[in-house]
């Protein structure tokens, strides 16, 4: 077999149109995602799976595994420091109640749950705080990332937001939020 044939057996297309728009939008992008999605009017177009009274749960247009959602609050604010220890502690419950959720629904078997603060943290919306929350399956970095540099994610945004909303918003319910 040739080097050629390798080479052409091994490279596959995997078609991800919606990526386009995340690619020229990078860096250019006027205002802040999260302040406009509570103002859209529509939580299904936003994404919304649920509003607290100071913050919120929203699933990440662009998700590293289905169910990847964040937690952000409304105000536009950067910094942790900058948060109330009001927003802080409703974040904090909608994390929990999004990780219940997110048990339920997927089944994951593991989570990770982080921040990234500033743009050199790798924080893509360096303006406005939001703790994401991925769940994780064993095996789901699998050779389309690792070799391949593809992720597959298997599940629309549309059929996980409709999964997602009514458990999100029962398990808030019971946080108290």
């Amino acid at each position: 077999m040739s080097r050629h044939v390798w080479v052409k057996r091994w490279y596959s297309i995997l078609w991800a149109p919606w990526r386009m728009k995340y690619i020229k939008q990078a860096g250019s992008r006027e205002g802040c995602v999260f302040c406009e999605a509570p103002s859209m009017g529509d939580d299904a177009k936003a994404l919304i799976v649920y509003r607290g009274s100071l913050s919120y749960v929203i699933l990440n247009k662009y998700p590293y595994n289905s169910g990847h959602i964040m937690v952000t609050p409304y105000r536009h604010v950067a910094e942790l420091e900058d948060l109330t220890m009001d927003e802080i502690m409703e974040m904090a419950k909608l994390v929990r109640a999004s990780v219940k959720a997110l048990k339920r629904v997927y089944a994951p078997h593991g989570f990770n749950i982080g921040v990234n603060i500033g743009e050199a943290a790798g924080a893509g919306i360096a303006g406005h705080f939001h703790i994401h929350v991925v769940p994780r399956w064993r095996g789901d970095s699998n050779f389309m990332l690792t070799v391949g540099g593809t992720k597959v994610i298997p599940e629309s945004l549309e059929d996980t937001f409709k999964k997602l909303k009514p458990a999100v918003e029962e398990e808030a319910r019971k946080e108290g939020v």
